[in-house]
């Protein structure tokens, strides 16, 4: 059993502005409520007035700020307010009554278990809203995290706002709902001006955060049940990863583009398979030298990871002359969404008939790396991968190269 709690229960009176009437209250002191670190005072008002109190004037007054002298009512042997009608006595009658109760309630429970209690705050945690917590997710735990993830946090919210309605308490969340929630991701329309439906992979990360946040849930003793461990999540498509041959990369480098940093900036990432978030945010600071040897020292904005990596002395040309240590070393990058245009241009000027965005250099890099002979724990390092299994798709590439170069040399047979 645990220490009771001492509780009190009191009828007290409150003035009635301007009229000479007093409300009837019930005070409770100290109640402990769930999540409040202090004892709370509880004031139930009880739409009874009495207007006949009997002041105890042998005690001493309080004085309020306009030098008005409020004494304290009398009370009775067994604690009841005394009144001179017959009415305010039967209103502190029914007052004491329902003070009773509550005192009554307040030693019950004073002898719950730790057990019981256990039981009554999960009840009523079970009862908030999931909507409410997982908005706050992304807030107190991802704050640190790239845009691009809190953007995904927020698609998915709207998701599940969309599924769900605009609450959903915890006590409604379980397996079906969670299948239910997979169920409409994979027919879910896109966003925006495109048509169709959610792609599979772009379903599949959706669900992953919504099961991210069903297993903080449990951390967090909303659920009582990991769910996120019983739930199966979508499984993903491979998806072509296109990427440049060393012939078109050469092409790329000997063909002029209209803005010269684009171009050094792209055959930096395919030298380096940096994405263009760190590109672009890359400062000069951050190339070290040992030497003859250039390093890089940053830290990736995808994964947060500290990355030190050695680069080439043609890697280092690209970079320009270089300047101020907090000055970009890629001042004049365009950003992700204005980078398009001149990128397809450049790239059709090189003869080059493949769709490739800025990320294919990435893609070319970690080609090119396995299919010479670079192991693939190396370049998943390279590459800033937390898991090697996300390396493993370039690996296949490379493996469906060799495939079809096994093919190519055929003799005549008699």
């Amino acid at each position: 059993m645990k220490e009771l709690v001492k509780t009190k229960a009191t009828v007290r009176l409150r003035k009635v502005e301007d009229r000479k009437e007093w409300y009837l209250y019930i005070e409770s002191y100290p109640v402990y409520v769930p999540r409040k670190n202090q004892a709370q005072r509880v004031r139930e008002y009880l739409n009874r007035t009495v207007s006949t109190v009997e002041w105890d004037k042998k005690r001493t007054a309080r004085t309020d700020t306009d030098g008005v002298k409020t004494y304290k009512p009398r009370r009775d042997d067994n604690g009841l307010i005394i009144c001179q009608s017959d009415l305010d006595r039967e209103s502190v009658l029914y007052a004491d009554g329902v003070r009773k109760l509550r005192q009554n309630e307040y030693n019950n429970a004073d002898l719950y278990s730790d057990t019981e209690t256990a039981q009554a705050e999960q009840k009523e945690r079970s009862g908030q809203d999931f909507m409410e917590y997982f908005a706050e997710i992304p807030k107190k735990r991802h704050a640190n995290s790239s845009k691009s993830s809190i953007v995904t946090w927020g698609r998915t919210y709207d998701l599940l706002k969309l599924f769900a309605g605009d609450t959903l308490p915890f006590s409604k969340i379980e397996n079906r709902l969670a299948e239910e929630f997979k169920i409409f991701l994979l027919s879910a329309s896109c966003n925006g001006t495109k048509s169709g439906t959610i792609a599979r992979n772009t379903a599949a990360t959706y669900f992953s955060i919504f099961k991210a946040a069903l297993h903080q849930a449990f951390v967090d003793n909303y659920l009582t049940i990991d769910l996120s461990a019983k739930v199966k999540g979508i499984q993903k498509q491979e998806t072509r990863r296109e990427c440049l041959t060393l012939d078109e990369l050469n092409a790329l480098a000997a063909t002029p583009c209209d803005y010269s940093t684009l171009k050094n900036a792209a055959l930096f990432s395919a030298l380096t398979g940096l994405r263009h978030c760190d590109i672009h945010k890359l400062l000069w600071k951050e190339i070290q030298m040992d030497g003859e040897q250039a390093r890089l020292n940053f830290t990736q904005q995808k994964t947060k990871g500290v990355e030190y990596m050695p680069i080439s002395a043609q890697t280092l040309q690209f970079c320009g002359t270089r300047r101020n240590p907090d000055q970009l070393v890629f001042e004049d990058l365009p950003s992700p969404s204005w980078i398009s245009e001149p990128l397809q241009r450049w790239i059709k000027e090189a003869g080059i008939t493949k769709k490739i965005t800025f990320h294919c250099f990435r893609h070319t890099f970690a080609t090119l790396q396995l299919a010479n002979g670079t192991d693939i724990y190396t370049v998943s390092k390279m590459l800033g991968h937390t898991d090697v299994k996300t390396t493993q798709i370039y690996a296949k590439v490379v493996d469906a190269k060799k495939n079809k170069a096994s093919q190519a040399i055929q003799l005549n047979t008699l």
